[in-house]
Protein backbone atom coordinates (compact mmCIF):
# COMPACT_ATOMS: atom_id res chain seq x y z
CA UNK A 1 0.00 0.00 0.00
CA UNK A 2 2.88 2.42 0.91
CA UNK A 3 4.48 2.05 -2.46
CA UNK A 4 1.61 2.35 -4.59
CA UNK A 5 0.82 5.84 -2.59
CA UNK A 6 4.35 6.31 -3.68
CA UNK A 7 3.99 5.78 -7.17
CA UNK A 8 0.40 7.49 -7.25
CA UNK A 9 1.41 10.63 -5.38
CA UNK A 10 5.70 10.76 -5.15
CA UNK A 11 6.44 10.22 -8.21
CA UNK A 12 3.89 12.90 -9.95
CA UNK A 13 5.59 15.29 -7.54
CA UNK A 14 9.27 14.34 -8.37
CA UNK A 15 8.57 14.87 -12.04
CA UNK A 16 6.97 18.40 -11.46
CA UNK A 17 10.04 19.31 -9.26
CA UNK A 18 12.58 18.29 -12.20
CA UNK A 19 10.68 19.99 -14.85
CA UNK A 20 10.65 23.09 -12.61
CA UNK A 21 14.42 22.72 -11.98
CA UNK A 22 15.35 21.72 -15.64
CA UNK A 23 13.03 24.10 -17.36
CA UNK A 24 14.54 26.93 -14.94
CA UNK A 25 18.40 26.14 -16.45
CA UNK A 26 17.70 25.24 -19.90
CA UNK A 27 14.40 27.32 -20.96
CA UNK A 28 11.04 25.54 -21.32
CA UNK A 29 11.36 25.12 -25.18
CA UNK A 30 14.18 23.11 -24.42
CA UNK A 31 12.51 20.56 -21.72
CA UNK A 32 9.88 20.00 -24.00
CA UNK A 33 11.93 19.01 -26.69
CA UNK A 34 14.56 17.57 -24.85
CA UNK A 35 11.26 15.42 -23.12
CA UNK A 36 10.48 14.70 -26.91
CA UNK A 37 14.47 13.28 -27.99
CA UNK A 38 14.14 11.13 -25.07
CA UNK A 39 11.19 9.45 -26.14
CA UNK A 40 11.83 8.94 -29.64
CA UNK A 41 15.38 7.80 -29.38
CA UNK A 42 14.26 5.72 -26.77
CA UNK A 43 11.73 4.00 -28.70
CA UNK A 44 14.40 3.37 -31.28
CA UNK A 45 16.32 1.54 -29.63
CA UNK A 46 13.84 0.10 -27.93
CA UNK A 47 12.71 -1.50 -31.39
CA UNK A 48 16.46 -2.65 -31.94
CA UNK A 49 16.52 -4.42 -28.55
CA UNK A 50 13.49 -5.95 -29.06
CA UNK A 51 14.84 -7.37 -32.26
CA UNK A 52 17.78 -8.73 -30.63
CA UNK A 53 15.87 -10.61 -27.98
CA UNK A 54 13.25 -11.98 -30.47
CA UNK A 55 16.10 -13.40 -32.29
CA UNK A 56 18.24 -14.58 -28.97
CA UNK A 57 14.60 -16.25 -28.42
CA UNK A 58 14.57 -17.79 -31.61
CA UNK A 59 17.86 -19.17 -31.21
CA UNK A 60 16.99 -20.42 -27.58
CA UNK A 61 14.20 -22.08 -29.18
CA UNK A 62 15.79 -23.88 -31.87
CA UNK A 63 18.11 -25.40 -29.53
CA UNK A 64 15.18 -27.06 -27.48
CA UNK A 65 16.06 -24.13 -24.60
CA UNK A 66 13.14 -22.60 -23.01
CA UNK A 67 14.16 -18.65 -23.39
CA UNK A 68 12.91 -17.45 -19.78
CA UNK A 69 15.68 -14.59 -19.93
CA UNK A 70 14.29 -13.50 -23.26
CA UNK A 71 10.96 -13.47 -21.73
CA UNK A 72 11.62 -11.39 -19.20
CA UNK A 73 13.67 -9.19 -21.05
CA UNK A 74 10.82 -8.27 -23.37
CA UNK A 75 8.60 -7.63 -20.71
CA UNK A 76 11.24 -5.60 -19.46
CA UNK A 77 11.38 -3.91 -22.48
CA UNK A 78 8.00 -3.27 -22.63
CA UNK A 79 7.78 -1.90 -19.49
CA UNK A 80 10.80 0.57 -20.42
CA UNK A 81 9.15 1.96 -23.67
CA UNK A 82 5.82 2.50 -21.65
CA UNK A 83 8.12 4.98 -18.98
CA UNK A 84 10.02 6.04 -22.00
CA UNK A 85 6.60 7.62 -23.04
CA UNK A 86 5.60 9.04 -20.21
CA UNK A 87 6.49 12.85 -20.04
CA UNK A 88 9.25 13.17 -17.43
CA UNK A 89 12.84 12.80 -16.47
CA UNK A 90 12.69 10.38 -13.84
CA UNK A 91 10.71 7.82 -15.48
CA UNK A 92 13.04 8.79 -19.16
CA UNK A 93 15.62 7.54 -16.64
CA UNK A 94 13.84 4.78 -15.21
CA UNK A 95 12.89 3.14 -18.67
CA UNK A 96 16.63 3.85 -20.65
CA UNK A 97 17.48 1.31 -17.14
CA UNK A 98 15.36 -1.38 -17.91
CA UNK A 99 16.25 -1.28 -22.15
CA UNK A 100 20.41 -1.03 -21.76
CA UNK A 101 21.05 -4.54 -21.69
CA UNK A 102 24.18 -3.90 -18.99
CA UNK A 103 21.60 -2.13 -16.76
CA UNK A 104 19.05 -4.72 -17.19
CA UNK A 105 21.12 -7.74 -16.61
CA UNK A 106 22.15 -5.93 -13.31
CA UNK A 107 18.82 -5.56 -12.48
CA UNK A 108 16.94 -8.71 -12.78
CA UNK A 109 20.21 -10.11 -10.68
CA UNK A 110 19.35 -8.26 -7.88
CA UNK A 111 15.54 -8.90 -8.04
CA UNK A 112 16.27 -12.64 -8.90
CA UNK A 113 18.23 -12.63 -5.44
CA UNK A 114 16.02 -11.26 -3.21
CA UNK A 115 13.41 -13.52 -4.29
CA UNK A 116 15.16 -16.45 -4.80
CA UNK A 117 13.47 -19.30 -2.80
CA UNK A 118 15.70 -21.37 -1.26
CA UNK A 119 14.99 -25.42 -1.02
CA UNK A 120 13.34 -26.22 1.73
CA UNK A 121 12.50 -29.64 2.16
CA UNK A 122 10.89 -31.36 5.13
CA UNK A 123 12.56 -34.70 5.82
CA UNK A 124 10.13 -37.32 7.38
CA UNK A 125 8.40 -40.82 7.02
CA UNK A 126 4.91 -41.63 6.18
CA UNK A 127 2.74 -44.76 6.92
CA UNK A 128 0.04 -45.33 4.16
CA UNK A 129 -3.43 -45.64 6.08
CA UNK A 130 -5.41 -47.35 3.68
CA UNK A 131 -3.24 -50.51 3.35
CA UNK A 132 -3.86 -53.55 5.90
Amino acid sequence: MNSLLFLIIGVPIIEIYLFIKIGAKIGAVSTILLIISTALIGLVYVRYEGFNTLRSAMSQLIKNEIPLFEIISGAALVIGAFLLLLPGFLTDILGFLLIFPLTRKIIFKKVSTKYKEKNKYIDGEYKDLDDK
